[in-house]
């Protein structure tokens, strides 16, 4: 990635056939604080403004679209109302029409765009250096999609840890996010109820946290 994108340099690395590896900067610093405070809000929003500045246009290197990778997630409310669970929040099965419908609008929206982004913002992929600037870490999920998209999940992560997220709605475009928030909510109330992966016992619970924080949050912005 360029050098002036905010996030750990490239050291090295090699390819055995097996693995590849490789060798990052370690990065002097601590994850945001959770409920997130105001100045590391704003400090998150300024590090992905620069980020999508560096990362726009995209480097030819072969990432997949955004949409293609968040297909799934953003859909998931069509699994949910294929079979809804017997104690499935009131107000989630009465709108789920609703929620199926952001869902395919979020989807729609993240297929233009030509900036690489991380896809996967929360505070544990988040450092923030003794002076304040954040560094962008954990980078699997990377894509090509709009420049707006990474802002969405950082809004999504404030939301969940009950910060002020509704600016950063604002500032990113708010019926989009909402949209693109609700459908990720979809895939954490249905991944919620799958059994855990082999290796990640306590993955179903942290979606479901997530979930319960977020319903609540959408039940006042969606009609």
């Amino acid at each position: 990635l360029p050098a002036d994108a905010p996030v750990p340099r490239l050291l090295g690395g090699f390819d055995t056939g097996d693995w590849v590896v490789l060798v990052l900067e370690d990065i002097e610093g601590t994850h945001p604080r959770t409920p997130w405070v105001d100045s590391e809000i704003e400090a998150a929003t300024a590090a992905l403004r620069d980020l999508a500045a560096a990362l726009t246009p995209a480097p030819a290197i072969g990432l997949p679209r955004a949409a293609d990778q968040l297909r799934g997630d953003l859909t998931a409310w069509d699994l949910v109302a294929a079979d809804p669970p017997a104690d499935l929040d009131p107000w989630e099965l009465d709108h789920l029409p609703d929620l199926r419908a952001a869902g395919a609008r979020g989807l729609a929206a993240i297929a233009t765009g030509d900036t690489v982004v991380h896809c996967d913002i929360r505070a544990d992929n988040i450092l923030v250096r003794p002076d304040g600037r954040m560094v962008i870490v954990d980078w699997p999920w990377a894509s090509v999609g709009p420049a707006w998209l990474d802002t969405a999940l950082l809004a999504m992560n404030v939301a969940v840890h009950g910060g002020a997220a509704d600016r950063i709605v604002a500032g990113a475009g708010s019926d989009v996010v909402v949209d693109v928030i609700a459908g990720v909510t979809g895939m954490l109330r249905h991944h919620g109820r799958l059994p855990p992966p082999p290796g990640l016992p306590t993955v179903r619970a942290f979606q479901r946290f997530q979930a319960d924080a977020l319903v609540p949050w959408l039940r006042a912005r969606l009609a």
